[in-house]
């Protein structure tokens, strides 16, 4: 009889352990589910497009602008996105700087943006009249298409039709890509 009791026992045992390895499987595994959720809401929440038009009060260089918009109240320093022009003390970077100040400047143009950087600009598409600003300056040889990795970037076929046709900065054969142009020098702001 104490065998017995001893064999239940030992089963009881053995099926408790299981029982509270299962329920700590099944915590893990409900943790994980939780934490997964959680990631994917996170990751898939971006913020809403947001569209606004505004008066470019002013042109910092051939691809950051300030745009006064009613809606803001004070204006919104903009990023155009998908391209990169010149630093201002880089070879063009005043005649980028001058391109876009004469196509925009004291004009109303719309911008489309999800979020900021990390110097707090608006990261945007800028149209005038139902023209992509970024599109405008690349094609004309102003800016590059703003490249990342393997990733050509957004207009990159202008960008290459410009250099064929030498347009811009491209007319002068040995124009130096603002990224390179920033690890050699650093931008024309921080003082080295």
């Amino acid at each position: 009889m104490l065998q017995v009791k001893e064999v239940c026992a030992q089963s009881a045992i053995e099926l408790i352990a299981f029982a509270a390895w299962r329920l700590k499987v099944f915590h893990r595994l409900a943790l994980l589910l939780v934490l997964l959720l959680s990631f994917h809401g996170l990751a898939g929440a971006r913020p809403a497009q947001q569209h606004r038009s505004g008066v470019v009060t002013r042109v910092v260089d051939g691809d950051t602008l300030w745009v006064r918009t009613p809606a803001a109240g004070k204006p919104l320093k903009v990023r155009i996105v998908g391209i990169d022009a010149p630093e201002i003390c880089q070879p063009g970077g005043r005649g980028a700087r001058e391109a876009l100040r004469q196509r925009v400047l004291g004009q109303t143009v719309s911008i489309s943006y999800q979020r900021r950087d990390d110097y707090g600009r608006v990261l945007a598409t800028v149209s005038w009249q139902g023209q992509d600003i970024g599109h405008w300056m690349v094609s004309h040889g102003h800016a590059w298409s703003y490249s990342y990795r393997r990733n050509p970037g957004p207009y990159a076929a202008e960008q290459s039709q410009a250099m064929a046709a030498r347009r811009g900065l491209f007319a002068l054969g040995a124009a130096e890509n603002p990224r390179d142009f920033r690890k050699r020098h650093g931008n024309c702001h921080s003082g080295t």
